[in-house]
C-alpha cells in the first residue's frame, strides 16, 4: 500500500516575509506531517481500518479526526487571528471529519494533506506583523500563531504515536 500526498496538498512556500527561523521551522514542521503520517501507517502492520481495541479509533479515523481538527479548530484560529483585534478561544474537540472521499484510506489521508496545506498557505500569507498576532485560548491563555502551532505540532505527535503502537 504505498500511499502517497498529492503534491498540490503538501503546500507551497511563498518566501519569508520576516518569518524567524523558528516560525519557518514550526511551518516546515507542519507541512511535513501529511507524509509522516503515511509512512507511519506503511510501516504499522495493522491495517488502516482496523481499531486496536473496541471503541479506540482506527488509523484511518484518527487522520479523518486530523482533518476535521485542521478546519475546525486550527484554521479557525488563524483566520480569527487575521480578522479579529484579539479573538478568544474555547477549548474545542472535534471528532471525524465528515467530508467526501473520508471512507477510504488514501481518501482520508488526501482530506488530512489539503486541509494541512490550507493551513500552511494561511501561514505562507503572513508577514512579521502576523505571526505576532494574539488572541485568548480558554485553557492555554494568550498565543500568538507559533504558539499555537506547538500545541497543532504535540496534537499531531500524539495522533502519530496512537497510529504507530495502534
Amino acid at each position: 500500500m504505498a500511499t502517497r500526498v498529492p503534491r498540490r496538498a503538501r503546500g507551497i512556500d511563498r518566501g519569508s516575509r520576516g518569518v524567524t527561523p523558528d516560525q519557518r521551522r514550526l511551518r516546515d514542521a507542519l507541512a511535513a506531517v501529511p507524509e509522516r503520517v503515511a509512512a507511519t501507517i506503511e510501516a504499522s502492520s495493522r491495517p488502516p481500518d482496523d481499531a486496536p481495541a473496541p471503541g479506540e479509533w482506527s488509523a484511518r479515523q484518527v487522520v479523518l479526526h486530523l482533518a476535521a481538527v485542521e478546519e475546525e479548530v486550527w484554521q479557525a484560529r488563524l483566520d480569527a487571528l487575521a480578522s479579529e483585534a484579539f479573538p478568544h478561544w474555547p477549548w474545542v474537540e472535534p471528532g471525524l471529519w465528515a467530508g467526501p472521499g473520508g471512507d477510504t484510506w488514501d481518501g482520508a489521508l488526501a482530506a488530512f494533506a489539503a486541509c494541512r496545506a490550507a493551513t500552511v498557505a494561511r501561514l505562507d500569507a503572513l508577514d512579521a506583523d502576523g505571526w505576532r498576532r494574539t488572541g485568548r485560548h480558554a485553557t492555554y491563555g494568550i498565543l500568538d500563531v507559533a504558539a499555537l502551532l506547538r500545541i497543532l505540532l504535540a496534537h499531531d505527535e500524539e495522533h502519530l504515536a496512537q497510529i504507530a503502537t495502534g
